[in-house]
């Protein structure tokens, strides 16, 4: 294990910053009792290494106090409090971000009061009051709406007030923040929203919200429209316990969402103070505004907000060094993770997949879909796909003529396999000996093997591939056809097909935007749901249980079989290179730190559904590093001039696909420097050593 107190095993050092929800103990108009459960939080907080503290609205005062919040005494002593919370701040890391009412210019405001490190930074006022139903804010608060380039006298000092507010840590450059209170995100218009376009990535809301019946769905729903419209994170904090049921109920929800995903929620209706925590990462937010040119225009026709907000900077004075990370990290970030939307997410990328190959067998007239068939799993779910497609079609799924074309290196095991698999799917299936063509072909190139030399090189595994293709071809010809390919997206990234005469190359490559680990997960999903019959469940399971191997070589002495993943990576975390990759555009080093993160202990973290307990592997930082600079060089050195040319196929995952007609472009004679050397660079040096052979220079 590496010295942890190098930077890589620093989150901050890869754009992550810890924020949380606090609900304190509070009770009505109990300034001090409130000040207290403040800074207990506030404490908590700072032994967690939290960065940002969003506590709830009006926290030092309470909200359900009527009018209350118009008696001096009150007021007085909310100020006296903030003071106190101000001055506790200066021994502590997070940033607070605390609710109170306070008086500017003989108006009273409902604000949002960011406290660092022993100063207020600046106020923010409610830019919205609610004034229907249970809501009576009009009777005590002004509207904090036009409050622009404002100062405030408060504990004995002039500070920015107003609603054209970011904040940024001058040595952090992606913790920014702006802040908006409750009923704000209630608005057509939240001005959150221009924050965000203002450079804020992490939306605060100070809330005091009563809970009823669908509340809570509601609350979810606006803050993750609210962030996955403003590409940030958004952290609401509600009150809870404490406050007064005269009228209302107060269940203390804390939700935390980074764009479109619920990264952490509170526990409802806790009597005690709550800490909801979770580490966002801001350089990814910052990638896909980077890339979102509907974001930065949005912005351009909002009167370009991030030239007329102040921006209040400040140092902040963070935790150093390994503080772990409190994030959910997938292990498959191309498989769906949300339990109670399995079935219906499994459905969909099946269904992507089944609705794209009957539009192009309708478009083509095919009267034939010619697969071969490996008993491998892209062959098997290319398969399971095309025949699905027939059955919606009403086409008799003899229409699908399936071929296995054994050669040199195919073992007993997959060849049964594919010779079950097409009799329990009721296709066409045929057997092509491909051994005579393969020896005929090296011994006219003069290769070695035909003259009897194990010589097993690239020439002699991409004869039997070319072949295998050339076949093909011919056959959906003959038959009035075509072929449905079975490369997939794991393996397009990694340049692993032979490219034009192999597998690289079909009419329609049916796989081509679903990744290896998709590919295993979906057809666990269509034996659990039994979408065929129980024969081809027990064939599809075999399949799932061989190892992944192109089979072009003999097996050896042993009678070890050729292994794809010991030639190329594991396929799972290949997947998670390229998801990160691909999607956000993650240094190597972060790539990296998050597959260590996910990785590192197979008995802790999250497992998709159903996951076997047999594939639940860890790997080592020293083991991740290895594989992410092979990673490196092949998607970004050698393997572009195969994506470029790639043959029709529909995009599955929002992840992304490799299509050069849509997510992703690149030329063919790039080099893969910038990102091997980058990873070299940032990782601690005895890992460096244990991969490549030498320290960094």
């Amino acid at each position: 294990m590496s010295e942890t107190s190098h930077p890589f095993f620093d989150m901050h050092e890869h754009g992550f910053v810890r924020v949380a929800t606090a609900t304190p103990c509070s009770r009505p108009a109990d300034v001090a009792y409130n000040t207290a459960g403040v800074l207990a939080e506030a404490r908590k907080a700072h032994e967690a290494n939290v960065d940002l503290v969003v506590f709830p609205e009006l926290t030092l005062s309470s909200y359900a106090i009527d009018d209350l919040l118009l008696q001096h005494a009150l007021i007085e002593r909310v100020e006296q409090a903030l003071a106190e919370v101000v001055a506790a701040s200066a021994d502590l890391h997070p940033v607070l971000i605390v609710g109170a009412p306070l008086r500017r210019a003989d108006k009273l405001y409902n604000c949002a009061v960011v406290i660092a490190h022993g100063q207020i930074l600046g106020m923010v006022p409610k830019s919205f009051l609610p004034n229907y139903r249970e809501f009576y804010e009009k009777r005590h608060f002004a509207h904090g709406r036009g409050c622009t380039d404002l100062w405030i006298g408060v504990a004995g000092e002039e500070v920015p007030f107003g609603t054209d507010l970011v904040f940024a840590a001058a040595n952090l450059p992606g913790f920014r923040f702006g802040v908006e209170i409750c009923e704000d995100f209630w608005a057509p218009i939240p001005p959150g929203m221009t924050a965000a376009l203002a450079g804020a990535l992490i939306l605060c809301n100070l809330s005091a919200s009563p809970v009823t019946i669908g509340r809570a769905d509601d609350r979810h729903l606006h803050c993750r429209s609210s962030a996955s419209r403003a590409i940030a994170a958004y952290v609401y904090s509600a009150s809870g316990y404490g406050e007064s049921t005269t009228d209302l109920a107060w269940d203390g929800q804390g939700v935390i969402y980074e764009m479109s995903s619920l990264l952490a929620q509170s526990e409802r209706f806790d009597r005690s103070g709550e800490l909801t925590i979770v580490d966002i990462d801001t350089e990814r937010l910052a990638a896909e505004r980077l890339r979102n040119q509907t974001f930065a225009d949005a912005a351009e026709w909002a009167g370009r907000p991030d030239d007329s907000y102040r921006r209040i900077v400040f140092e902040h004075a963070y935790a150093e060094g390994d503080i772990g990370l409190v994030r959910p990290v997938a292990r498959f970030p191309f498989v769906p993770d949300r339990p109670e939307k399995l079935d219906e997410d499994c459905y969909e990328a099946f269904n992507i997949q089944v609705d794209a190959l009957m539009r192009r067998i309708e478009s083509t007239g095919a009267k034939s879909l010619v697969i071969g068939i490996s008993g491998g799993l892209d062959s098997t779910h290319a398969l399971i796909v095309a025949a699905k497609a027939c059955d919606r079609l009403g086409m008799p799924r003899t229409a699908i003529r399936g071929y296995t074309m054994p050669s040199f290196g195919t073992s007993d095991g997959t060849k049964t396999n594919a010779h079950r698999l097409m009799e329990a799917m009721e296709i066409t299936s045929g057997e092509i000996d491909i051994r005579p063509a393969a020896s005929k072909m090296l011994e006219d190139i003069g290769h070695a093997f035909a003259a009897g030399e194990p010589v097993h090189d690239v020439t002699f595994e991409n004869v039997q591939a070319g072949l295998r293709t050339d076949y093909l071809f011919r056959l959906a010809g003959q038959h009035g056809g075509f072929v449905v390919g079975t490369g997939d997206l794991s393996e397009l990234a990694l340049g692993w097909c032979t490219y034009g005469v192999g597998d690289h190359m079909s009419h329609y490559g049916v796989n081509s935007g679903v990744p290896k680990t998709l590919i295993q997960y979906l057809i666990r999903w269509v034996i659990r749901t039994g979408q065929f019959t129980d024969a081809c469940g027990e064939v599809l399971s075999d399949v799932l249980g061989t190892e992944i191997s192109p089979e072009l070589v003999p097996p050896t002495a042993d009678g070890a079989m050729q292994s794809t993943e010991s030639l190329v990576g594991p396929y799972e975390l290949n997947d998670f290179f390229l998801h990160h990759v691909i999607r956000f555009g993650q240094r190597p080093s972060k790539v990296a730190f998050l597959a260590w993160h996910a990785w590192k202990d197979g008995s802790g973290g999250l497992w998709p559904a159903g996951f076997p307990d047999a594939g639940k592997n860890a790997y080592d930082l020293a083991t991740i590093a290895r594989w992410m600079d092979k990673f490196c060089a092949r998607f970004f050195g050698f393997s572009q001039f195969k994506r470029s040319a790639l043959p029709n196929g529909p995009k599955v995952s929002s992840a992304g696909a490799l299509s050069p007609r849509g997510d992703w472009r690149a030329p063919s004679d790039a080099v893969a420097t910038v990102w091997r050397e980058q990873l070299r660079d940032n990782l601690p040096e005895d890992v460096v050593r244990e991969v490549f052979g030498s320290p960094s220079p």
